[in-house]
């Protein structure tokens, strides 16, 4: 498949103006030859050719020697590098954030598989929108080589230990908690990575890319079943892939019956060359099936192992406005004390629309007279009414009177004047008021 680089390309530039130079970052501090490194060659390349803007980017990492690769491309980028283990949640927090970013995770086989396999399934069972790279060696190079979670049965240690745990696979892992992209590749095949990386640049929701890095100084010895000769020998391609972005046209015709494509969301394609069987990147089962013939029959598969374009993404799931959270004005992100929808709308705050309508089908369920949540998943009308001013400010009105003129022999208002309504409380309150059942719990308590 051929491409039209154009004038601006032609000049060393892509198409936002950038030259190759602009995603690199400092200069590596790993062992000469380490796979990581090749890794971050093939992040540099994918971002340059794909056009990202660094400024919308943001790097994050663990602990470990894959970790500290985040330092070495898209030096104008933001980045963060979490406690070990914890890089999920930190992109979880960023993505909610600010929306608009690219998110770069760069973990490692420990980070990802042993002290951070929770956080990694979650963030992956909540689809948020992170490229999830695993540089995967096998071995602990921070600490002198010991096996890692992923280390296959019967790997070698450079002292003769023989390995016999069987190793956690984060792509089947994935891949049966819903990922929506789910890869393998090896650090020195750049023809394969870069397509990869580019694809997983363009889907909305977790894409993960295990990438088989080994270890010059502790996994590349005979023996090692992730060293360079053992996943040279092993290595069973599942296709040739190609991507082409929606700037882009597909200039070359592959005869009838010999690809597949897939369809971004935002328009580009995967190209998927058959080579010795018709596989079909869109089949759960079958991508679980390969992953475990593999396994026994000692092959490393790679490519595009699962695609689904058709997952929402994590903050399409909480309803998030369309502006980031990070670029909101203070008065829009936090409600003042006792908002009601009226005043609420007064000052500015506004819910996203899918909220808004979640709270217009429970208010029309309690004017309903329904007790059972079941009701509101009935169809019925939403009354275009606006909630009269009782419903909505009358109980918070009757409150504070009582409270000015409380008797204080009172026992309930003695407990209140030792417990003082906490934040959840006043919010609870407040969304009382929203549904128009506050005054009704009112008339329940003791006066």
């Amino acid at each position: 498949m051929s491409e039209n680089p154009g004038p601006a390309a032609t000049a060393g530039l892509n198409r936002i103006g950038l030259t190759r130079a602009d995603y690199d970052g400092s200069k590596t501090t790993l062992c000469p030859g380490c796979g990581h490194n090749a890794i971050t060659a093939g992040i540099i390349q994918a971002a340059f050719e794909s056009g990202l803007e660094p400024h919308r980017v943001a790097k994050l990492s663990g602990i470990g020697c894959s970790s500290k690769t985040p330092a070495y491309f898209l030096g104008q980028s933001h980045g963060f590098n979490a406690v070990h283990g914890h890089m999920p949640s930190i992109a979880t927090g960023v993505k909610l954030a600010n929306r608009e970013l690219l998110l770069i995770g760069v973990s490692g086989d420990g980070d990802t598989a042993s002290i951070g396999l929770g956080q990694f399934c979650h963030l992956v069972r909540r689809n948020v929108p992170v490229v999830y790279l695993i540089e995967n060696n096998g071995v602990y190079g921070l600490t002198k080589g010991q096996f890692s979670a992923t280390a296959d049965v019967g790997s070698t240690m450079k002292s003769g230990k023989v390995n016999e745990l069987m190793p956690i696979d984060c792509c089947a892992i994935a891949i049966e908690l819903g990922c929506g992209f789910v890869a393998r590749s090896f650090s020195g095949d750049q023809k394969q990575l870069r397509p990869l990386l580019k694809a997983a640049f363009a889907h909305r929701g977790t894409a993960v890319i295990d990438i088989i890095s080994p270890c010059v100084t502790f996994a590349d010895h005979e023996g090692s079943s992730k060293s360079y000769a053992a996943v040279k020998e092993h290595d069973a391609p599942l296709h040739d892939i190609d991507y082409v972005p929606y700037y882009e046209d597909i200039t070359v015709d592959y005869p009838p019956g010999t690809t597949r494509e897939v369809t971004m969301p935002d328009g580009s394609h995967i190209v998927l060359k058959k080579l010795a069987e018709d596989y079909d990147p869109t089949r759960r089962e079958r991508a679980l099936m390969t992953l475990e013939e593999a396994r026994v029959e000692r092959r490393l598969v790679t490519g595009l192992l699962y695609v689904n374009e058709g997952l929402e993404p994590f903050e399409e799931e909480l309803g998030l406005v369309e502006t980031p959270l990070a670029q909101l004005p203070l008065e829009r992100v936090r409600p003042p004390r006792g908002c009601s929808t009226r005043s609420c709308r007064a000052t500015g705050w506004e819910a996203s629309p899918r909220a808004r309508a979640a709270g217009s089908a429970l208010l029309q369920h309690h004017r309903l007279g329904g007790d059972a949540p079941s009701t509101l998943d009935q169809p019925h009308e939403i009354d275009p009414r606006p909630p009269s001013a009782t419903q909505l400010d009358g109980a918070h009105a009757r409150h504070r009177l009582q409270r000015s003129r409380r008797d204080p022999s009172a026992a309930h208002v003695q407990q209140l004047d030792r417990r003082r309504p906490t934040i959840r409380q006043r919010a609870a309150y407040a969304q009382a008021a929203d549904r128009g059942v506050l005054d009704r719990e009112r008339q329940r308590q003791p006066r």
